[in-house]
């Protein structure tokens, strides 16, 4: 059989191309109906810049200004989709806060190294996942200092150096699981520029399996969530949490219609040994995420993200 011509190599790069900027530009139309395919491509979204790197460096090897050219289409789209994150977040300003979300994980075999950790980054607020007996007493007991205000609902909590009020727990569950489970709290943050209403949540994890994205539960919970933050009357919210889905999934939709991500920064946060999806999030409502960044590893499964909040 006879090998393919250098220019039937150039059109065949060029197809890719068109059918890389395709998946980017209209990702929103893969269906989510079988095995929630849309939310597992959106999930690692970002990532398709790759291939158009490969092909860039195909293109540039068999010198094919028709491969070149149609590369063009891609890269355009990557960088409107997400070259505005690789930009710097300027300096911090007087109304800014600092907040850390962090899954602290329940199997954490150093909670008071990550504790200190998570302190030496001085954020104004600090969100936990997974907290649980006996590792809870001792972020308690190595936060308290800097952060005399703390509340704790299941295994979630909410340290702070401001003034906590009206603390609650958030009913997140969704309907398909039995027996405890309390991922969510609600509590007031009275700082120096005025009330935030803090959301600390950990959603249902999702699993990647033959048949697709196992996400259901994740969904659901994302729905209640949606519908708590939206009954929300203070006017400033921030919602910090593992969310176990990107800005991109389609699946977290009920809290990206109505609140703000990171306007810089991809933060891939998990798994903390090889980061590829930034699935630790801070969003918020009347406030701006500059920047959002990760910390270095702690003895967690998730790497800590610290995120740049400035009030309006």
């Amino acid at each position: 059989m006879a090998r393919p011509t250098w220019r039937a190599r150039g059109r065949l790069t060029a197809v890719l191309a068109v059918l890389t900027a395709g998946a980017m530009m209209f990702h929103g139309a893969v269906p989510n109906s079988a095995g929630r395919v849309g939310s597992l491509v959106e999930s690692f979204l970002p990532w398709l810049g790759l291939p158009v790197v490969a092909l860039l460096a195909v293109a540039l090897l068999r010198r094919s200004a028709v491969a070149l050219a149609a590369l063009l289409l891609p890269t355009a789209v990557w960088t409107y989709l997400f070259g505005g994150l690789l930009l710097p977040g300027g300096e911090p300003g007087p109304d800014d806060l600092l907040v850390v979300q962090h899954n602290v994980s329940d199997e954490n075999p150093d909670p008071a190294g990550t504790a200190r950790a998570l302190a030496a980054a001085a954020p104004d607020l600090i969100a936990l996942q997974e907290l649980v007996p006996p590792a809870l007493a001792v972020y308690e007991e190595v936060l308290a200092s800097a952060y005399p205000y703390h509340e704790v609902r299941g295994t979630v909590g909410l340290w702070s150096r401001h003034p906590l009020t009206d603390a609650g727990p958030l009913d997140i569950k969704p309907q398909g699981i039995a027996g405890p489970w309390s991922r969510g709290l609600r509590a007031v943050v009275r700082t120096p520029r005025g009330e935030i209403a803090a959301y600390v949540a950990h959603l249902p994890s999702v699993r990647v399996r033959a048949t697709g994205l196992a996400s259901a539960s994740r969904d659901e919970s994302a729905v209640l969530l949606g519908r708590a933050v939206a009954r929300e009357r203070t006017e400033r919210v921030v919602l910090l949490g593992d969310l176990n889905g990107t800005a991109d999934d389609r699946g977290l939709a009920p809290l990206t219609s109505q609140l703000d991500t990171a306007e810089r920064g991809f933060a891939f946060s998990f798994p903390a040994a090889f980061p590829v999806a930034g699935i630790d999030q801070v969003m918020t409502r009347s406030a701006t995420v500059r920047h959002l960044r990760t910390l270095p590893a702690t003895g967690s499964d998730h790497l800590p993200v610290a995120g740049r909040v400035t009030l309006r």
